[in-house]
């Protein structure tokens, strides 16, 4: 399989295939790929759709998630993650980076890219990570516009409203936004930063017949919950938007420390993915086989001992 063939790639566009994904049973399990190694290493594990958070990317490239990066850059990230894995994505687009015209140009441009669904959210810039202190609101009307341009300008994707209300205007206030926001155009509802069960139970129930997600970051205002939990809390999608990246960037703190001590990598051999695993991942020998000109690659069987 490579993206290379055109019967290897989806024919279906993406926000389709989302939906198709939403009405099956039971939750749709939404894993954080921060990259496209991390999306097939998700696909291989048997997932069928995917997350890329906004956090994830400004880490990756080195930066605080404050709303920094532009729309070109995220698709960036889309792009590899689509065409890798074939999977639908749902796509972080922090508050739509800027007014109504920009949310449409990023609504096409995330299509472009291969998107499948993306959430919008109801703070303003700078923004802040969801389950932080003293998050700025925007008006609910002007978010609600928002919501409106981007239903105008889709032709496929999925879009779902995060509001971050909960915190500062209680229950209450997110449930009205929410209501707003769907009058508006969205398909769905990302109600941010509940932290009990009974916070997720309440606004499942007074948000009914509308697909909710629930977001299940480490390190932030929700207790862990499963995905099964969840979905008996009326729930129909759950994201670890940042989980795959904390993973391996503690993995790799671990590999430099590890150098810097003993002069080589050679102690950290075993938590490494070999490289006929990486190989067998990306598809290195499928590749190979559609150029006659490449020879076959034979992988190392082993690591050359010193003599």
């Amino acid at each position: 399989m490579t993206y290379l063939v055109a019967a290897d790639l989806p024919t279906t566009p993406a926000g389709e295939r989302f939906r198709t994904l939403l009405a099956r049973p039971g939750i749709l399990q939404l894993p954080g790929a921060h990259n496209g190694q991390a999306a097939l290493q998700a696909k291989a594990a048997g997932f069928d759709g995917l997350y890329l958070s906004g956090a994830a990317m400004t880490a990756s490239m080195g930066l605080p998630d404050l709303g920094v990066i532009t729309v070109d850059e995220v698709c960036f990230f889309i792009r590899q993650i689509a065409r890798s894995s074939g999977l639908p994505v749902l796509v972080d687009g922090d508050t739509g980076y800027g007014e109504a015209l920009n949310v449409m140009h990023m609504v096409r441009s995330f299509e472009d890219a291969g998107a499948g669904a993306v959430h919008i959210e109801d703070q303003l810039l700078p923004k802040k990570c969801g389950h932080l202190n003293d998050k700025k609101l925007a008006d609910a009307h002007d978010m609600a516009a928002k919501i409106a341009a981007a239903a105008k300008a889709r032709r496929h994707l999925f879009i779902v409203a995060r509001t971050d209300a909960a915190a500062s205007e209680g229950m209450d206030g997110a449930v009205a936004r929410a209501r707003l926001y769907l009058e508006a155009g969205a398909d769905a509802i990302f109600p941010e930063a509940l932290n009990t069960a009974e916070m997720f139970r309440e606004f499942a129930r007074r948000v009914p017949g509308v697909a909710l997600l629930a977001n299940m970051t480490e390190f932030g205002r929700t207790p862990f919950y499963t995905a099964a939990e969840f979905q008996e809390m009326g729930y129909k999608m759950v994201i670890w938007p940042v989980s795959s990246l904390r993973v391996a960037n503690k993995a790799q703190a671990q590999l430099y420390a590890a150098i810097r001590r003993d002069g080589g990598a050679q102690n950290m051999v075993d938590r490494m993915q070999t490289r006929a695993e990486l190989y067998a991942t990306i598809g290195y020998h499928d590749y190979e086989a559609l150029d006659a000109s490449i020879v076959t690659t034979i992988v190392p069987s082993g690591i050359p001992q010193r003599a």
